[in-house]
């Protein structure tokens, strides 16, 4: 190996390593992340912790996105697996569900209250929308083959603005079945979050899985599946 190659290894494991012991600091300091902490954690300066992330925001960015991504990765895997539309919205919506309950500090990081202060640049925007452009094309997928049947064009401004979206990505979509995605992926989420984060004590306490089942299910129902 190079020395070069060695050196860019050795940056990539630091790096790595600097973002895991940060994790750990979300489940004990939400986002409120201090890379002086981190390097404490470590045994290193919080100068030489910079070499690798210029500041905080630049840390939440890299959790951000490896958050994104996973959750991202887990839905699109479990949806690869399935053999209709319907079958693979019920797994990628719940392939998020388990990676959610396995990560709530992570969840909470992308899905939960903004961090004050942060502003997450456009290299956030492709990992955020991987869930849900895999579900528009779940959607997409049943609407043209006729699994999902066109119904009444919705009316309002919003729906202008969705045109766009839907000749960008789905061609010869109409713009209610965009709307009907994103309405779709935010009770998901919502649904989710409800879970993590305590909402659902005292009322749904042994089969919250089923619980998620079925509020999946009607998600499909409100894009437009018949069940």
């Amino acid at each position: 190996m190079s020395a070069a190659n060695l050196r860019a290894r050795v940056r990539a494991e630091m790096t790595e390593e600097i973002k895991s012991v940060a994790r750990r600091h979300l489940a004990t300091d939400g986002a409120n992340l201090s890379l002086r902490a981190v390097a404490r954690d470590l045994g290193m300066a919080s100068s030489a912790v910079y070499r690798y992330f210029a500041s905080r925001d630049d840390l939440l960015t890299a959790l951000i996105i490896d958050a994104y991504d996973a959750v991202g990765e887990a839905a699109e895997q479990a949806a690869a697996g399935a053999d209709s539309p319907l079958e693979r919205w019920l797994a990628a919506g719940h392939a998020a569900r388990e990676w959610a309950v396995a990560n709530p500090h992570e969840w909470a990081l992308i899905y939960g209250s903004p961090v004050p202060g942060y502003a997450a640049p456009t290299d956030t925007v492709v990992p955020a929308t991987r869930v849900l452009l895999l579900l528009g094309r779940t959607i997409a997928e049943a609407y043209e083959s006729g699994v999902i049947v066109e119904r009444p064009p919705l009316t309002g401004r919003f729906t202008e603005e969705l045109e766009p979206i839907a000749a960008a990505y789905h061609p010869g979509v109409p713009p209610r079945v965009i709307a009907d995605t994103i309405a779709a992926f935010f009770q998901i989420c919502g649904a989710i979050s409800f879970e993590l984060f305590g909402q659902l004590k005292n009322s749904v306490e042994e089969d919250r899985r089923g619980f998620f089942d079925y509020q999946l299910r009607a998600a499909a129902t409100l894009a437009g599946f018949t069940l």
